[in-house]
């Protein structure tokens, strides 16, 4: 291959490179969301192209135009006065204030496309927006002159206002409360479920806004203002406030209330548990004197099991203490007895040993002592004696006395013999007593 063909390929490849695009570019060209591009023939016939997307077009044969698809947002500040009536049917209108904000947008078919594009965006900037505002501000001034003040807060059954204002629009008296007639509205806008003033605007503006090529979407109602409608919200601020203190009155009421049940229910509470604690305190106390009495008895049980017991101790003391004496006084008794046995024998013994003189020198020793009483005693005696052994009364009688005699003078040994003591134990005895006298005098009678 030679050089000019290899400058035929260069060429191709730039022409393919650069080239290329510029010319696809030059007939498809872009169309962006929220645009249409209007693109007019030499014959006269126009394509509308909907973004995003493109259109087909050919430089030199075709003319085309963008317009924006968007919605334009109009804000409206409209004055005007209400058509109410009072009572009599005498007109009543009351100035108001209505900030708005009106959406419009481009038609959907193509004629309006066409027309918007022809009427309203061929104009500049300000006087799109100048256009828009005049013509939705005087609809809604037809609107406003069509409807109550009531109706333009969306009340279409809203009672009668309470105070309306006097006069022209200008007035600010205000005039006594009177029952209010709506005006008529079309039946459109009767049947319309929509806000009133929207209602009316759309149907007053809809042709208008057709001849430009546009549509009516929607109207939002910032505030509605009016000396009645801050009247009225005065009144419902303040009716709000009352009912508010109302609310807290009540809800005060009630908390105090709840407070002073809660205080009663605590107080009776309080009560009963006082009461529990005094009929413990009572059954306490009673159940402590039932102790102390029980204590008491035992005690007292006690004492007398105590002194049963010391009495029963005593007495068996006492009964060790008698069979004690009782074992000593027969220990005694029975020493005496063997002291005296022995004495007897003793003197019995003497008696045999010594015979008549020991009991002669006894007689002879103790007639000192006896005689007085004997010859005392004869002489005071009166004795009857009789005898049968052929003795005479002086011998009977003198042989008795001599027995007995004899008799004393054995017991006056025994006793005074020294073999008997005090103790009973054998010790030598005091020194015998002198004998007694006897009782009565003997006195020997005879025969």
């Amino acid at each position: 291959m030679g050089i000019q063909s290899w400058m035929i390929i260069a060429v191709a490849v730039f022409v393919g490179i650069f080239l290329l695009p510029i010319v696809v570019a030059a007939f498809l060209r872009d169309v962006e969301a929220g645009t249409i591009r209007l693109v007019s023939w030499l014959h006269g016939a126009t394509v509308i192209y909907r973004g995003p997307g493109k259109s087909k077009e050919l430089p030199l044969l075709t003319t085309g135009t963008t317009i924006s698809s968007k919605v334009i947002n109009v804000d409206l500040d409209i004055t005007d006065q209400t058509a109410d009536l009072d009572d009599t049917g005498t007109p009543r209108p009351i100035k108001v204030r209505v900030l708005a904000s009106a959406i419009v947008s481009v038609g959907d078919s193509d004629e309006l496309i066409k027309t918007a594009a022809n009427r309203f965006f061929s104009k500049p900037d300000p006087d799109q927006m100048s256009t828009l505002t005049d013509l939705l501000s005087s609809s809604g001034r037809r609107a406003i002159n069509l409807l109550t003040h009531d109706q333009l807060f969306s009340a279409k059954s809203a009672p009668p206002p309470k105070a309306l204002l006097a006069g022209g629009g200008s007035s600010t008296a205000v005039a006594p409360a009177a029952p209010v007639v709506p005006a008529p509205l079309p039946a459109a806008v009767v049947d319309d479920d929509d806000d009133p003033l929207a209602v009316i605007i759309r149907k007053a503006c809809s042709r208008e806004l057709t001849d430009l090529g546009l549509i009516f979407n929607s109207l939002n109602i910032k505030v509605v203002q009016s000396e009645v409608a801050d009247a009225r919200r005065r009144q419902s601020a303040a009716e709000a406030q009352a009912n508010a203190d109302i609310v807290s009155a009540q809800q005060t009421r009630r908390a105090k209330e709840a407070q002073l049940e809660a205080e009663r229910a605590i107080n009776d509470k309080q009560r009963e548990l006082e009461q529990t604690r005094a009929a413990n305190a009572a059954l306490v106390a009673a159940a402590e004197a039932k102790k102390q009495d029980a204590l008491a008895i035992q005690r007292t049980s006690e004492l007398d099991a105590t002194q049963i017991a010391q009495a029963r101790a005593d007495a068996e003391r006492v009964k060790i203490e008698a069979e004690a004496a009782a074992d000593a006084e027969s220990i005694r008794i029975r020493r005496v007895a063997e002291a005296t046995a022995e004495s007897i024998r003793r003197v019995n013994e003497a008696i045999r040993d010594g015979g008549e003189s020991y009991f002669r020198y006894k007689q002879i020793e103790l007639l000192p002592q006896i005689a007085p009483a004997v010859a005392e005693a004869l002489s005071e005696a009166k004795l009857v004696t009789i005898s049968s052994d052929g003795r005479g009364a002086p011998d009977s009688t003198a042989n008795n006395i001599i027995g007995v005699i004899q008799t004393v003078l054995a017991a006056q040994l025994v006793g005074r013999s020294g073999v008997l003591d005090a103790g009973g134990n054998g010790a030598p005895a005091a020194p015998p007593a002198p004998l007694a006298p006897p009782a009565a005098p003997v006195k020997p009678v005879g025969r």
